[in-house]
């Protein structure tokens, strides 16, 4: 592989059960372990997760779709189960469910024409995060000193 498909993230602790993942752009975002009951709205590693799959294909199908007509309504839902059985703690039963409305206008016929293909393209063969879930890879990891 060249270093031009290769992709990272580092990801820092920054307290307890506080983390912050920063890409080689410089972006950051926080997240933690299970939010407490005292009002924490931060992301866990699950819902990380289940973002990653929605925001990917939401990217894919918007592309393909706002070119015709801009939407009133883009909202991708992603569902799953999380479960702890012998092969360890893990997510079943993914759903993304998009709800994509256009406005009456130039281009919206297109547009409400192709989105079934373009969800179905980018669920088959563009998702990068999605399809290595579905193809699956194995995960490696290792130890270094700081």
């Amino acid at each position: 592989m060249s270093e031009e498909s290769k992709r990272s993230v580092v990801v820092e602790r920054t307290g307890s059960g506080q983390f912050l993942a920063t890409n080689a752009r410089g972006g950051t975002i926080s997240f933690g372990t299970v939010p407490d009951s005292g009002g924490d709205t931060g992301f866990t590693p699950v819902e990380l997760f289940l973002a990653a799959i929605g925001g990917c294909t939401a990217v894919d199908v918007d592309i393909a779709t706002a070119r015709h007509a801009e939407p009133s309504r883009f909202a991708v839902t992603v569902t799953g189960d999380k479960v702890s059985d012998d092969l360890g703690n893990r997510m079943t039963n993914l759903q993304v469910t998009f709800a994509v409305t256009f406005p009456d206008g130039e281009g919206a016929e297109r547009a409400r024409a192709i989105l079934p293909r373009a969800v179905r393209t980018s669920h088959d063969r563009l998702c990068t995060v999605s399809r290595t879930v579905e193809v699956g890879t194995p995960v490696t990891t290792t130890v270094t000193d700081a």
